[in-house]
């Protein structure tokens, strides 16, 4: 085996091990990031964003926290039979190259007790969990209602 050869077989390996790790890095990206201030003093809000998934790979949401608030879940809103239900949902999968919208009178977050009063202009992060154990963070800019 010459030199050249060598190098080759090097350069391939650092490739394709850079290759895995950039696929392993790979993470959900949260843009478009607000929270809706309830139009009365409730111990309860919603969170809306644009979640983002630029991997190679078919990613899924598990779940969802922050510092900012006792409890974070994932619900939908949908009509059924004429009636607007909200529902709890376990998981939201994502596509290669795909975004999951988290919208009014969709698919959003419920965030329960919020550990301090918020204002319109505040920011607070919320972090997202995918099933294989990465993690996504995201900046949500507090609105009022109607904003």
């Amino acid at each position: 085996m010459n030199a050249t050869s060598i190098r080759l077989g090097l350069l391939a390996l650092t490739l394709a091990a850079s290759s895995a790790a950039s696929a392993a890095d790979c993470s959900l990206k949260v843009v478009e990031g607000w929270v809706r201030m309830p139009p009365a003093a409730m111990p309860m809000m919603a969170g809306f964003a644009r979640i983002e998934n630029p991997c190679a790979k078919p990613l899924t949401i598990v779940g969802a926290s922050s510092a900012a608030f006792g409890e974070v879940e994932m619900h939908e809103t949908r009509v059924v039979e004429g009636v607007s239900r909200m529902r709890a949902v376990p998981e939201v999968r994502i596509a290669p190259g795909e975004a999951a919208v988290f919208k009014p009178g969709g698919l959003h977050l419920m965030l329960m007790e919020p550990g301090a009063a918020l204002k319109p202009g505040s920011k607070v992060a919320i972090e997202f969990a995918t099933k294989d154990g990465g993690k996504a963070l995201g900046e949500f800019v507090v609105k009022k209602a109607g904003e």
